[in-house]
């Protein structure tokens, strides 16, 4: 057959399979998502902190059933679901609950490039929520639990040495039916909650790599003693293994460092080294190489930043958030990350980062990443632009139990050890996808009591498991002495009064709130939820700027860092600075701008 005859042919076939695609259900949805392109979803490197030069994209229309839990695998598929769009979301062309009885099942076939062969093929899930079971060509080849870490499966010894292979993936959620971290998402959304997510939500990929390679990376930087430490974790035990690191500025090597298989690399930056921050977010490329016997079995780029986030006691007995060593007003948005069309999931990458931009272009300097992961994309976004990250658990298990205002000294929540065990683990995978990126200053362990349990333990063991950052223990209380942050919330207005320490960096974790409906995009209608309503952008703009001053009045003395709720309205939620469907801007962006960066700079002396 001609080549170009047979390339005609399956693009018309690939034109005929994207034709029969559309979203599904009549909930607004955003520009981006209007414009969905099924044959052209998520195009980019899912993973720039490991990077390597040879992968496979596998986003895109997927056969799926949804059958009870007890079922083996279906027979007959009902239909296409865009992957990665969880199968509640309307993007995903489904559109369907899949609930704690069923199971969702996807298959699709693959071809694996014949330059790969001799090397070991690993598919990599970006996140699938929340239990997975993965068969290539009717092998099981792995499973994994939790909603918001990437996991990869080595399927080499699955393959077929010729043709098509088939993947298979079923997935299990019982959303707020199990104990499991689900964040805000409930069987019966109301109010504050939200549509449950099911499935897969972030990128699937195939990639090659040498038997022995690179798994992991952690990297620290320490800008008292000017080095860069970077530990690689090798997929197996290496036998005269070494690791060598070399860093470059604009394609210019300025250091290196080497160590044995098993020791930290220990690089020695140069003196003249630029400090990461939001107004400078400087990053340094990375080539690591993972070697035997001098012959290089892996190389990965990554990047890496000079910066540290610590705190220190202030001139007028204020524990002051410091970056760098120097004071720093923490001020920023209680961000969610949902979409109307896609849930979970931005429509693309440039919708994506379109919230960190207009964060950023408003005059924050940080996000609160609200009880959700993002991509590993969303992250190096914000490396890359300067926006520092206090990042959530997601919550799970019961719902909040407030036991008061003050510090408290009462029983606290006892989980089952099923329960604990399974936040244990999700959250330390958490912990160690996220390590590396430069831009996160803060873990935030709960969320306003929120299945918050044996506070002090779990405050304790994460700052063991991460001493460069700031733990966070329980954003909105219940309040006990650990970790380095005690952090109030309060709606509409900053508080009057509050709990405070004196020995600790006090926050305002959470506050605003302020509603007003926009006719036309609003997901709906006649149930919007908000603490406080305008009924115009001026009024909403005059309200937050008060609100803004009086936070300013208090940072003298008591707060020193602050989160406005929210980014974009959410479902019912009606509270965002922009429209769920980011298509109305509510504020005045100038007065905010201006108010925003003043209370930063006011504060950071």
């Amino acid at each position: 057959m001609n080549k170009y005859f047979l390339a005609a042919v399956l693009f018309a076939g690939a034109i005929n399979l994207a034709s029969a695609y559309k979203p599904a259900g009549n909930n607004i949805m955003t520009t981006w998502g209007e414009n969905i392109d099924p044959a052209n979803i998520w195009q980019e490197y899912p993973r720039p902190i490991m990077e390597r030069e040879d992968w496979r994209n596998l986003n895109g229309l997927w056969d799926y059933a949804i059958v009870s839990k007890d079922s083996p695998r279906p027979k007959e598929w009902q239909g296409e679901i865009l992957v990665p769009f969880c199968a509640e979301s309307a993007l995903s062309g489904v559109g369907k609950e899949v609930g704690e009885e069923n199971a969702l099942w996807y298959k699709r076939s693959f071809s694996v490039p014949s330059s790969w062969k001799g090397r070991d093929v690993m598919l990599n899930f970006g996140a699938v929520d929340w239990q997975t079971d993965v068969w290539v060509n009717g092998a099981k080849v792995g499973s994994h639990t939790g909603g918001y870490t990437p996991f990869s499966l080595n399927i080499t010894q699955a393959l077929k040495s010729k043709g098509d292979n088939e993947v298979v993936v079923r997935v299990w959620d019982p959303t707020d039916k199990g104990h499991q971290p689900r964040g805000k998402q409930i069987s019966k959304p109301e109010l504050i909650w939200y549509t449950p997510v099911t499935g897969i939500w972030q990128t699937v990929w195939l990639e090659p790599v040498e038997r022995k390679h690179v798994a992991g990376l952690r990297i620290l930087p320490d800008i008292d003693r000017n080095t860069l430490k970077v530990d690689v974790n090798p997929s197996e035990k290496i036998s005269n293994g070494m690791v060598e690191v070399v860093v470059k500025d604009n394609g210019r090597q300025i250091a290196s460092g080497r160590a044995v298989t098993g020791e930290s690399v220990i690089v020695d930056m140069p003196s003249d080294i630029e400090l990461w921050s939001p107004e400078n977010p400087k990053l340094y490329d990375l080539e690591i190489k993972l070697m035997s016997d001098g012959k290089t079995l892996d190389k990965v780029d990554s990047y890496a930043a000079m910066r540290k986030f610590s705190m220190k006691m202030g001139d007028k007995g204020v524990v002051r958030l410091q970056l760098n060593n120097k004071n720093l007003f923490h001020y920023g948005l209680l961000d969610q990350g949902w979409w109307p069309d896609g849930l979970y999931t931005a429509p693309s990458y440039k919708a994506m980062v379109f919230d960190v931009d207009k964060t950023k272009d408003w005059g924050y300097n940080m996000i609160r990443k609200h009880i959700k992961v993002e991509p590993a994309l969303w992250y190096t976004y914000c490396d890359r632009n300067g926006i520092i990250v206090w990042q959530d658990m997601p919550s799970g298990d019961k719902d909040p139990e407030w036991q008061g205002r003050n510090y408290f000294d009462g029983e606290e929540l006892e989980r089952t050890p099923e329960s604990e065990a399974n936040y244990r683990k999700e959250w330390r995978e958490i912990m160690d996808c996220l390590y590396s990126y430069p831009c996160i200053a803060m873990w935030v362990p709960f969320n306003e009591a929120w299945g918050q349990f044996k506070t002090k333990e779990i405050a304790d063991w994460t700052k063991n498991h991460d001493p460069s950052r700031l733990v966070n223990p329980a954003s909105g209380g219940n309040f006990y002495p650990c970790g380095d942050i005690l952090d109030v919330h309060c709606y509409p207005s900053p508080p009057v009064t509050h709990v405070y320490d004196a020995k600790r960096a006090n926050v305002l974790g959470e506050y605003g709130g302020i509603g007003m409906v926009v006719n036309g995009h609003i997901w709906a209608p006649d149930r919007e939820f908000s603490y406080i309503n305008c009924k115009t952008p001026a009024e909403l703009t005059d309200r937050y700027i008060g609100y803004a001053n009086y936070l300013d009045h208090l940072a003298k003395e008591w707060f020193v860092g602050a989160v406005y709720t929210q980014t974009t309205d959410v479902e019912i939620e009606v509270n965002g600075l922009m429209t769920y469907d980011r298509k109305v801007i509510k504020i005045d962006e100038d007065r905010i701008r201006e108010v925003n960066k003043r209370i930063i700079k006011n504060h950071s002396k």
